[in-house]
């Protein structure tokens, strides 16, 4: 119980603190100096040195050149990809947008289990998954219509760059849990960021390098780092902790709070405003959430199924 509440708090922190992170992104990009691409560098090499900085302080650990591999694969849904689309599609929409279709991760978790793991596919999930993938479907054909809005141009574009990072860490949740049990938060997290820096750094330098730094508020440099130390170095480390201890659903169920705290701030800030289409969209997807999550695991069916068998045996 207590390995399990060590997971579930730091699913929670990490979400909470990625929950923040929409917001605080989005001033980011409106300053009009900073690039989405910039940010996703940023968070990438710096939570690499970061993580590297935190190995010399542990013991070390000696990884496989097989599990290197498997570690640069992950690295790619569960950061490059990840970390890439969903910044990138923060520049297009909004907090409230981007927060509420991370929040589909844990039924797209589910469908991906159920290939990959094998999980039962059960009626309740189906439902589940269409009252979820109705309310992401509202959410962005309501952006698609507010032409009038500033953002209307690219929100679409930025929702749908959205779904794509939820599906990329949809994957990495669900086939490289064995990989991550093998090794510490950290030695897991050192080589991931190397990796995704190496494959992004060459595409977006020439950004970070025309980034007039010197112009740059104090508040900005405030954001910054709370984007590179808070939301990506700290929320992976206990996004690792999480994944030693949970299953895969239940760990994507906690992306649920992401539009909570993202919503609260982004009205709070004047970035976004709710209305009824979008506070109805925003239920579907919690309600397809709730339906999917608490329907029976492999595990549940498969103790079931030997009840029954011992019942009809005696």
């Amino acid at each position: 119980m207590k390995e399990k509440l060590k997971g579930h708090s730091a699913m929670f922190t990490a979400n909470f603190l990625w929950g923040i992170m929409s917001p605080i992104s989005k001033a980011i990009f409106l300053t009009g100096t900073i690039s989405a691409f910039s940010l996703t560098n940023m968070r990438m090499a710096g939570a690499a040195i970061l993580f590297w900085i935190a190995s010399l302080f542990m013991p070390r650990e000696l990884v496989t050149k097989r599990d290197l591999l498997l570690l640069f694969v992950a690295s790619l849904f569960g950061i490059t990809l990840n970390q890439g689309f969903f910044v990138l599609g923060l520049s297009y929409t909004t907090p409230i947008d981007a927060s509420v279709v991370a929040s589909l991760a844990p039924i797209i978790t589910m469908i991906l289990a159920a290939f990959i793991q094998k999980e039962p596919m059960t009626g309740k999930k189906v439902v589940g998954v269409f009252m979820g993938l109705s309310g992401a479907l509202m959410l962005i054909l309501n952006g698609a219509g507010t032409v009038s809005e500033g953002l209307s141009g690219g929100r679409v574009m930025g929702d749908l760059f959205c779904l794509v990072a939820e599906i990329s860490f949809a994957i990495y949740y669900v086939a490289f849990k064995g990989l991550i049990s093998r090794y510490t938060p950290v030695t897991l997290m050192k080589w991931m960021f190397l990796f995704s820096a190496i494959c992004c750094l060459p595409l977006g330098g020439n950004d970070l390098l025309s980034i007039p730094y010197s112009d740059l508020s104090g508040t900005i440099y405030l954001d910054l780092f709370f984007v590179v130390f808070g939301a990506t170095f700290l929320s992976y480390m206990l996004v690792s902790i999480g994944q030693k201890r949970l299953r895969p659903t239940i760990l994507s169920m906690y992306n649920y709070t992401q539009p909570i705290v993202a919503s609260l701030l982004a009205v709070w800030w004047g970035m976004d405003s709710f209305d009824l289409k979008k506070g109805f969209a925003i239920l579907l997807v919690f309600l397809g959430v709730y339906v999917v999550t608490t329907s029976k695991s492999r595990a549940q069916v498969e103790a079931e199924m030997a009840r029954q068998n011992n019942v009809v045996d005696k």
